[in-house]
């Protein structure tokens, strides 16, 4: 069986003998010494297309077959004419030159042709890693690069706890002890041992360091089919391969960490801020109920009314105290996913009373209007937890309109739902602020001194949610806000 290098010199001869075979029916009408044209055809076709080497054959055996066919006397190498010396050394030395600037031109050009195909797939794999969001990302996205550019298997090793472990994985790759030992090796020396390499070029897998300048930050390992598939060029390739993982998988990792430690301080800027409301809130109604007790227990010189007026002063503050509380342990359920809703049939007009009372103290400087339907059948409510939420939205009409404006409580209904608004002529909301209102402490920006965490409208919306309703805002025209709150008359799945 010839071998391919061998296959390439038995076609060099075979174009050898075409040219001969050629050269012989042109020669009896043109000058021998114009022949030499057709042997350096066959050498620059040679050199073409069958590489150096057989390009040199050619030329050397091409004068041999001139000397021998075509000059006189024919069917020997003697030369009966000198001339033709100078003939067979320009065909020779003509001859090598094209051959080895044509090898050359080929071999450059190849060469250019990989380094293209190198750029390119360079260029894909950094495109696709900017565009990868997070550190797993940026590993499959290398894998699936790796494996499509080399034809082989991928892995990647990564420190965690102290030991290496394998981050991300070429479906169907094994990875046993020996090859974690081995990147184990490569990680503690830093460099590249394996498949194909000057140390353990035995092994099943090539490990490759991943350097930057923190040292090294992971192992790249690759399993090709053939172990001498890898060229010393894709070695290189590989090793620039390399190189821009570790740029990519420490982008991704100081990433994780800029994003941890911005939660971190968001996280810290809220709690400050939360104790900051919340102590502020909780004091003063304290105050407020210790000076009024403090006040009747010292039996100052008080008339009736005047102790009657501490008497509900002290009240009023303790239920606000008491509704604090209340919302505080209400939002640490609901984050907590305790918060279950017990639905019983409600009489609307009971449940609205029942609110109203809870906040007869704030209402007592703002006129109520109650507008309900002629016929109102109950729903399906949690009556604790339905009151809560118009607890929540009547305070916040109230906390935000000045004294002697209005608080109207609306109620409409269809066969599906049955919506509750609440409306005020207060100051409104304004137009950045409607859409987060209901978040977890968030509070309109007011000139005003305006109590408040922040927590109420969060704690109706989870409530409202809960029943598989909704609740939004709005401003009004003329002045002021609605809070609606829509609520299905029976749960979803009856």
């Amino acid at each position: 069986m010839i071998t391919q290098g061998w296959r390439r010199y038995v076609l060099a001869v075979g174009l050898l003998s075409a040219a001969t075979a050629l050269s012989a029916l042109i020669h009896l009408i043109i000058s021998p010494t114009n022949l030499v044209v057709v042997y350096l055809l066959s050498v620059v076709l040679a050199a073409r297309y069958l590489g150096r080497g057989p390009a040199i054959l050619v030329s050397v055996i091409s004068v041999a077959a001139f000397d021998f066919f075509f000059v006189p006397p024919y069917f020997t190498l003697a030369v009966s004419d000198t001339e033709y010396l100078l003939t067979f050394l320009g065909l020779l030395v003509v001859g090598l030159v094209i051959s080895q600037l044509t090898a050359q031109v080929l071999e450059q050009a190849e060469a250019a042709r990989r380094r293209e195909a190198q750029t390119a797939a360079l260029y894909e794999m950094g495109r696709d890693l900017t565009a990868a969001a997070g550190l797993e990302s940026a590993a499959s996205t290398v894998i699936t690069h790796l494996s499509q550019t080399f034809n082989c298997a991928a892995v990647i090793f990564l420190p965690e706890a102290e030991a290496l472990k394998v981050y991300a994985a070429s479906p169907g790759l094994q990875i046993g002890e020996t090859e974690l030992a081995l990147a184990a090796w490569v990680y503690q020396n830093g460099q590249a041992a394996g498949q194909g390499s000057e140390i353990l070029p035995e092994a099943r897998l090539r490990c490759q360091p991943l350097k930057t300048t923190r040292g090294v930050i992971g192992i790249l390992g690759v399993q090709a089919a053939d172990p001498a598939a890898l060229s010393l060029e894709q070695r290189r390739t590989l090793d620039m391969f390399a190189n821009q993982v570790a740029l990519a998988i420490e982008r991704a990792r100081l990433a994780e960490q800029a994003q941890q430690a911005e939660l971190l301080a968001a996280t810290e800027k809220l709690q400050t801020a939360l104790l900051n409301s919340i102590s502020h809130d909780l004091r003063t109604p304290l105050v407020s109920v210790t000076g009024a007790l403090s006040s009747l227990e010292e039996g100052l010189a008080l008339d009736e009314a005047a102790r009657q007026s501490l008497i509900v002063s002290a009240r009023q503050e303790a239920d606000r105290l008491n509704r604090l509380v209340g919302n505080l342990l209400d939002i640490t359920r609901l984050e907590a996913g305790a918060m279950r809703v017990h639905r019983q049939e409600c009489d609307l007009q009971e449940l609205i009373g029942a609110a109203l009372a809870q906040v007869r103290g704030p209402l007592e400087e703002h006129p109520v209007e109650v507008a309900l339907p002629a016929t109102l059948p109950p729903a399906a409510l949690d009556f604790v937890l339905a009151a809560r939420v118009l607890v929540n939205v009547i305070e916040n009409a109230v906390k935000y309109s000045p004294p002697g404006a209005p608080v109207e409580i609306q109620v409409h209904c269809d066969p599906r739902w049955v919506e509750i608004a609440v409306l005020d002529r207060g100051l409104g909301i304004p137009p950045e602020d409607v859409d987060h209102i209901f978040e977890k402490f968030y509070r309109v920006q007011r000139p005003e001194q305006i109590r408040g965490t922040g927590l109420g409208l969060s704690i109706s919306k989870g409530i409202v949610e809960a029943h598989g309703g909704v609740i939004y805002a709005a401003n009004r025209t003329g002045g002021g806000a609605v809070m609606t709150i829509r609520l299905p008359w029976k749960e979803k799945d009856e």
